[in-house]
């Protein structure tokens, strides 16, 4: 029983290596964003309460457009790594332009909303409980800082097209390059700008605004300048501006697939902050814990959400070669792997929970809370990562349909009602709610595996293209 157990989910050597070999990159970039995040999460902490809540409550309007950029590029890279793996630059430059322009499209839009709606949409996450002062000093700090932040929707947004592309290859060293080198730009500035140190103005939450997006300017520009100059490495890149022709054929394919991956990803953050938006009518006070917490554990979920990037690439390219048997075995390999990893991960996050919201200058009640709020994530990360896994796994042989009933369904079905119902109808203690709320990924779990085990998501998109 155990051998059938090591046959089916366990890799040898060459294995690991292979797996290593691409998701340490990512995962590395990845958390090094992040890093910078939660640096500039932990400075814009020890200006106060006001501040950080302003920021944070922004920071998710900028998180649903960043998961929706990752939506764009998603049905695009479906196609673009099967096309790598059948050896067709053309078809990959095909995708590329497509994610390309759908990125503009995005920006544009965010761009506009953000500066009609920033305030209003602000004002949303404070609590009716908050004394009016406080309230007033948030919802400044806020527009402040959302003012600034809109510019950093452009470099993040175009940046992200290249370095999809770049990693559907297997290059995944470029990235984490450009996302090391912008990190040491970022903290400099986030210490030279929000304080007033080493000769620079003191902005405080403009002067995070500001180094977040030179830091963001500056990765983007290194992804891209390596894609120009190394044509032997990105044959797609060749000719990519000659005109922007795209076969109908294979537009109306990406977007029949990629159309419901975008709008997937944006209900799905959408509804994450729809989530946040009801834990925070209980106090201003959850606003900030939860911006503590999730910023500790979102540097840790890098692991796991870089795993299921990496599932996408290698079985998606498997699929495309026609690898069928080979893509499944992989699969079911990738998916252990990735569980074992976030478990790992929940178990290293733990012991830290008590101590990371000490470097935060707020109240003892606040710390107290995130404490409590890391510990319940920590416990959630192997089911995340199981999840995160699945729908990477039917995204893979571009079943985008059925992912979006698996995130989408889950998400404004269960989660968001759950959510609601104990927020606005009950007086149990947030603890509970949150709690409640956050461990109800495990129906998902169940869901998740009866559909990749149901085999529906072995499939070749792209041999009659």
């Amino acid at each position: 029983m155990f051998s059938h157990f090591r046959k089916k989910f366990i890799g040898d050597k060459a294995f690991y290596k292979m797996i290593l070999t691409m998701v340490v990159p990512m995962i590395l970039q990845m958390m090094i964003t992040n890093l910078v995040s939660l640096i500039d999460n932990i400075m814009v902490g020890r200006l106060g309460t006001e501040p950080m809540s302003g920021v944070s409550v922004v920071n998710q309007f900028i998180f649903v457009f960043n998961v929706t950029i990752f939506g764009a590029v998603a049905g695009p890279s479906i196609f673009g790594a099967q096309f790598f793996g059948k050896g067709d630059h053309e078809g990959q430059k095909y995708t590329f332009r497509f994610r390309l322009i759908v990125c503009a499209a995005i920006i544009t839009i965010a761009a506009a909303v953000f500066s009609l709606f920033g305030s209003p949409l602000i004002s949303l996450f404070i609590s009716k409980e908050s004394e009016p002062e406080q309230a007033s000093a948030i919802l400044k700090c806020g527009s402040e800082y959302l003012r600034i932040i809109i510019i950093g929707l452009i470099p993040f947004g175009i940046g992200q097209a290249y370095s999809s592309v770049i990693r559907e290859c297997g290059e995944t060293k470029i990235p984490m390059i450009g996302a090391m080198s912008a990190i040491g730009i970022n903290v400099l500035l986030d210490y030279g700008l929000i304080f007033g140190k080493l000769g620079m103005p003191e902005l405080g939450v403009r002067g995070a605004a500001w180094a977040t997006v030179i830091a963001k300017t500056f990765e983007a520009l290194v992804v891209i300048v390596w894609a120009h100059t190394h044509h032997d490495r990105n044959k797609y890149i060749i000719g990519l501006f000659r005109g922007f022709h795209i076969p109908s054929r294979l537009i109306a394919d990406i977007t029949k697939k990629g159309i419901l991956m975008l709008v997937n990803e944006f209900l799905w953050s959408l509804g994450m902050s729809v989530v946040m938006q009801c834990y925070s009518v209980r106090s201003t006070d959850v606003v900030a814990a939860r911006n503590i917490s999730s910023t500790m554990t979102n540097l840790f979920s890098s692991i796991y959400v870089q795993m299921g990037a990496c599932i996408a690439i290698i079985v998606g390219a498997r699929l495309g070669a026609n690898k069928l048997k080979e893509a499944r075995d992989l699969d079911n390999k990738l998916l252990f792997f990735a569980v074992v990893s976030a478990a790992a991960v929940g178990l290293v996050t733990l012991p830290l929970a008590p101590l990371f919201p000490q470097f935060y200058n707020t109240e003892d009640n606040i710390r107290d809370l995130a404490a409590y709020m890391i510990m319940i994530q920590a416990a959630a990360m192997p089911m995340w990562s199981y999840t995160n896994a699945c729908y990477f796994t039917l995204r893979s042989g571009g079943k985008t349909g059925i992912t979006f009933l698996f995130d989408f369904g889950f998400t404004w079905l269960i989660m968001i009602p759950l959510a609601a119902v104990l927020s606005y109808c009950t007086h149990l203690d947030i603890r509970i709610v949150f709690a409640v709320v956050t461990l109800s990924e495990v129906i998902k779990v169940a869901i998740g595996y009866f559909m990749v085990r149901s085999n529906i998501w072995i499939n070749n998109i792209v041999d009659d293209i």
